[in-house]
């Protein structure tokens, strides 16, 4: 029996250092993706603890028949897998508004709320650089034109202070 307990302790200690990671405490750059015309995002990470962090992000898009902004919160938790590789999943909501003009002289705007998921991995180099690449799957709680389901593929690239 004692020889269990020391072997339960032991893999117990032995598996809390692989899942732990030091993943920085912020984290400030651009998120380059598409999400119906959404495209960029200036992104900001924090970190809560070694395994948690919070995500915001602040999308936009100007073009001739659409203009829209988008902010986005997500709660993620991070998992290591080897060395500077992690991968991270989270969930959230995007809030923002779009004007849309449908070429006919009828312009249209709405507010939208969209509850979102959050899947990637990342690398982290040795220098304050966080490179990732991540699936964020949105689907409309309010919205006037369109409630379905997006999905947005997005590269990260990130400043770590």
């Amino acid at each position: 029996m004692k020889n269990i307990c020391i072997l339960l302790a032991l893999t117990g200690m032995f598996l809390g250092t692989i899942s732990a990671q030091d993943i920085s405490p912020n984290a400030i750059g651009l998120r380059i993706g598409d999400s119906d015309g959404f495209g960029t995002e200036g992104n900001y990470q924090r970190a809560l603890s070694d395994e948690i962090r919070l995500e915001f992000g602040l999308g936009w898009r100007i073009a001739d028949d659409f203009n829209a902004f988008r902010l986005t919160g997500l709660y993620q938790w991070v998992w290591n897998i080897d060395g500077g590789f992690n991968w991270y999943a989270g969930a959230g909501a995007a809030v923002g508004q779009f004007d849309f003009d449908d070429g006919f002289g009828d312009d249209f705007s709405s507010f939208f709320l969209n509850a979102a998921g959050n899947i990637g991995i990342e690398y982290d180099f040795d220098i304050p650089l966080l490179l990732s690449l991540d699936f964020r799957p949105e689907i409309g709680i309010t919205n006037d034109l369109d409630d379905s389901l997006e999905f947005d593929i997005a590269l990260g690239i990130r400043y770590q202070f």
